[in-house]
């Protein structure tokens, strides 16, 4: 396939069902950290680390990594998200109006957002992924509710997600400016991807992981589907038996399902990493970050470790948060 494929084949099965419900029996972490736990992996996350991480600042250089929240994005209504709506409610032309003249002569404007939660750059909660009925820590459907979750809820993580950040360039390891749609990353590929630049991953660090597809976005000009629900690159079941045993905190991509799409277990099973890591292993998922300034950055000096802060908005009860995450070099 070239690499500016814009649809996918039909990719066989490499993966069974039952082979996933093995690994998430192998990675389970449940009860782990008690039966109350609620934040998985992040536990890992202590004062100390969080020391050790901001020892990584050396240059001052912040990175945002968020796409931008407006009707510009890349959701189309497929699996029920849409792109943000900003209204105003007070702009300069009810100052000019004279309907604020009770304040003159000081005036104001105030707008408002509707927002679907994971419509861009966001983290998945440990509530939003069920596997057999059963989310992270072994919590039962009825925990998460028409008033939300109960349990595992984003908010669990609101003064978690500062730590050391980690990338694993992949299309650049390749050779190649992106990787073909519908291209899985192995174990093996994370492996190869983390000697090359010469970087150890650990408990407790948040690894972003590069597929290079913004860019192809960015140079065709169109989302296309692959940002709402559409073929795309990303990780491959076998991605697993790298991150799990390394007790890692979080994983983000640059697409919108984390996962090579379509997944290697179809038609058995959609989403299988999501059961592995997020149900079962209670490592955080991230989705659609923005890591091509990052990459120049790390290619032009070698260094692919930094300080990362990435709180979620204290949303009670929700399953994802909307994020604006920082790598700090």
């Amino acid at each position: 396939m070239t690499q500016d494929a814009e649809t996918a084949t039909e990719a066989e099965p490499k993966h069974t069902l039952a082979k996933v419900r093995e690994m998430c029996t192998q990675y389970r972490n449940w009860g782990r950290w008690g039966a109350d736990d609620e934040i998985g992996t992040f536990n890992l996350v202590t004062p100390e680390k969080v020391a050790a991480a901001a020892q990584l600042v050396r240059r001052g250089v912040v990175f945002s990594l968020s796409l931008p929240l407006d009707a510009e994005g890349p959701m189309t209504g497929a699996l029920g998200r849409t792109n943000p709506v900003h209204l105003m409610l007070q702009d300069g032309g009810d100052i000019a109006s004279g309907a604020q003249s009770a304040m003159a002569p000081l005036g104001y404007t105030d707008d408002a957002v509707y927002l679907v939660l994971q419509c861009a750059t966001q983290w998945d909660a440990l509530a939003h992924v069920f596997m057999d009925e059963k989310m992270y820590n072994g919590h039962g459907l009825a925990l998460v509710n028409s008033s939300g979750a109960e349990k595992n809820s984003i908010t669990r993580m609101k003064d978690k997600t500062v730590t050391r950040g980690v990338l694993l360039d992949i299309p650049r390891y390749k050779g190649k400016p992106w990787l073909d749609v519908s291209e899985p990353i192995s174990d093996e590929d994370l492996e190869g991807c983390a000697r090359r630049q010469g970087v150890e991953i650990g408990a407790g660090d948040i690894v972003l992981v590069r597929t290079g597809r913004l860019s192809f976005v960015r140079e065709r000009g169109s989302w296309g589907d692959e940002y709402a629900g559409g073929a795309a690159p990303g990780l491959g079941v076998s991605a697993a038996n790298f991150f799990c045993p390394r007790d890692v905190a979080a994983v983000a991509t640059d697409t919108w399902g984390f996962e090579v799409q379509p997944n290697e277990t179809l038609p058995e099973m959609w989403q299988p990493l999501h059961a592995i890591m997020l149900a079962n292993s209670g490592i955080t998922i991230g989705e659609m970050f923005d890591l091509e300034a990052l990459a120049e950055d790390c290619a032009s000096d070698g260094v692919y470790e930094f300080m990362f802060v990435a709180p979620p908005l204290n949303i009670t009860k929700a399953v994802g948060s909307p994020i604006n995450p920082q790598a700090i070099k």
